[in-house]
């Protein structure tokens, strides 16, 4: 479905075209404006019309309306599509969820197509409607906010990330709440989470590049339908991207140091009581020896006869298990 359509003319809103083909025609000549199409989900049937209107490559509008792809940059003969993953975080289900947000851009238009639930698109719109300044760049504008609003919530999410792991640290080397049997379970989800935000942010390490016209895959590269004044600004994004992506390496190692220590933890406590049972085990096997050896109704057995002979028996039992009990005890078993 259609969301939002508008033509820009210098930076200000001016109306909603009726018909796509007269609004492309009429911005391209003008020089100063361009058209900007929202889709939601769209159908194969309610794409079609906007591909046939802006000549969008059959392969760009496969992805669009498929999903399911990794952030990337492609360059086709009429435009430029561009695939980002916006994400969220619930810090009380430790849940990061991930959409998708495709833009493609051309000669005068804007068309951008959104998957799943977390998108800033409709706020971003909205921030460039009211501070303009941004729009009279036209399409390159649109894409410097739209990519400079998802890697700005980028460092957001790897902040609470954080925050949470220091939360599961504390928990897991507590006194009590280490030898949790979720421990270990809460610790692999916040893995798998991690992992999930790795996949939103790594691969848009190469696009970014591109843009900005840095590193081996951007220097001296030019990035049609993107105005090359941009890409200062394209490289501070850059830059805050590359900080996100540390931050996840460093999160992802942390997790495994974490999950490491745990089962190290675990590990240690199941040596003590193993300890601990074995400790138990001796002290009952001494007195079991020596009730079966005075079981086994011999007639001619050493002080079988004796009148003290079973409180002898009986304190020898106890003196040879205080004896055991402080042994353990001063060892660390019990």
């Amino acid at each position: 479905m259609i969301v939002d359509c508008a033509i820009y003319r210098d930076g200000e809103r001016t109306e909603t075209p009726q018909d796509f083909s007269d609004a492309l025609a009429e911005a391209r000549a003008r020089g100063d404006s361009f058209l900007w199409i929202g889709l939601y989900e769209p159908t194969e049937r309610e794409f079609d019309l906007v591909t046939d209107e802006f000549g969008l490559h059959p392969l760009a509008v496969e992805d669009a309306l498929t999903a399911h792809q990794r952030p990337k940059l492609e360059v086709y003969d009429d435009s430029l599509f561009v695939v980002l993953k916006p994400v969220t975080y619930e810090p009380k289900s430790d849940t990061v969820t991930s959409g998708e947000l495709m833009i493609f851009i051309g000669d005068s238009f804007v068309v951008t197509v959104r998957h799943g639930t977390p998108s800033p698109l409709g706020d971003i719109r909205r921030h460039l409607e009211e501070q303009h300044e941004m729009l009279k760049h036209g399409p390159t504008g649109v894409l410097y906010s739209i990519s400079d609003a998802i890697v700005d919530h980028y460092l957001e999410v790897a902040t609470e990330l954080q925050t949470d792991l220091e939360e599961l640290e504390t928990e897991v080397f507590s006194p009590s709440g280490g030898g949790s049997r979720h421990t270990a379970s809460r610790i692999y989800t916040f893995k798998r989470q991690i992992l999930e935000f790795r996949r939103a942010t790594a691969p848009l390490s190469l696009p970014m590049t591109k843009l900005a016209g840095v590193g081996p895959y951007g220097s001296g590269v030019t990035v049609p339908f993107v105005r090359t004044e941009a890409r200062p600004f394209f490289r501070d994004v850059n830059d805050h991207l590359t900080r996100v992506n540390e931050s996840v390496e460093g999160l992802d190692r942390l997790v495994s140091d974490v999950l490491n220590a745990h089962l190290a933890q675990m590990s240690v406590r199941q040596n003590d009581d193993m300890r601990k049972i074995s400790a138990w085990a001796a002290m009952a096997a001494v007195p079991t020896l020596i009730a079966g050896i005075y079981g086994m109704n011999f007639d001619h057995m050493p002080e079988l006869h004796w009148l003290w002979a079973y409180p002898a028996v009986i304190m020898l039992m106890v003196l040879l298990e205080l004896s055991l009990y402080r042994t353990f005890k001063r060892r660390g078993w019990m």
